[in-house]
């Protein structure tokens, strides 16, 4: 299997080592290779997000009619 060296942000290298703590995970690299499959699983189903974008609405009104918004 590659390795790979990353850099990660403080934070989160404290969220990994607490779901390895409450048992969550067996060990650090167990909980990266899981969680970044995960990741990688999310974002081809979803793919990337266009922030300019409000999720659920189109155009064209809710149904996609100018003036129809059902609540």
């Amino acid at each position: 299997m590659p390795k790979v060296e990353i850099n990660i942000p403080e934070h989160l290298e404290m969220q990994i080592a607490q779901l390895v703590e409450q048992g969550e995970f067996l060990n650090r690299e167990e909980a990266i290779e899981d969680l970044l499959s995960t990741g990688l699983k999310a974002y081809k189903t979803s793919g990337p997000q266009d922030e300019d974008e409000e999720p659920g609405f189109e155009e064209d009104g809710m149904m996609g009619h100018d003036d129809e918004y059902v609540f």
